[in-house]
């Protein structure tokens, strides 16, 4: 069971990490988007975004207070659906359609991650391979 947790955590974060790097390698494409979509102060939104997408995924990935990075990772990706996904603003229909399927991806991503938070803070839960312990401790 430990390494199919383990095997979850790595699919989970993986797309993290590889879109916190984007943020940095495709800095000036993604403050420009993060621009258009009318986000206060873009590139620092862009190059904060990154870090933690980067920190909360390799926490996961590596279990290095990963309760902590999957808590950070979920509230991240529903401020980011939010901002960067408004399909209830587009007139267009299909433009409509491809902002809610980015939005639902985020809110579907961000309730595996909550749902990764909850089981990895309960007292003596095992969920693969980690370097420290989990920062929360909860019992049910």
């Amino acid at each position: 069971m430990e390494t199919l947790m383990f095997n979850g955590r790595i699919l989970l974060a993986a797309i993290f990490v590889l879109s916190g790097v984007n943020h940095f390698i495709k800095a000036e494409a993604m403050t420009g988007y993060v621009q258009f979509k009318g986000v206060p102060q873009p590139k620092l939104a862009n190059i904060v975004s990154g870090a933690l997408l980067v920190a909360s995924g390799l926490s996961i990935i590596l279990g290095i207070v990963a309760d902590l990075g999957a808590l950070v990772a979920s509230n991240l990706l529903v401020v980011m659906a939010v901002m960067m996904h408004d399909f209830w603003k587009q007139s267009d229909p299909q433009a409509q359609q491809t902002e809610m399927i980015g939005f639902m991806k985020n809110i579907s991503m961000a309730g595996g991650g909550l749902f990764m938070f909850a089981f990895m803070s309960l007292d003596g839960a095992t969920y693969g391979p980690a370097i420290t312990d989990s920062l929360f401790s909860t019992s049910l």
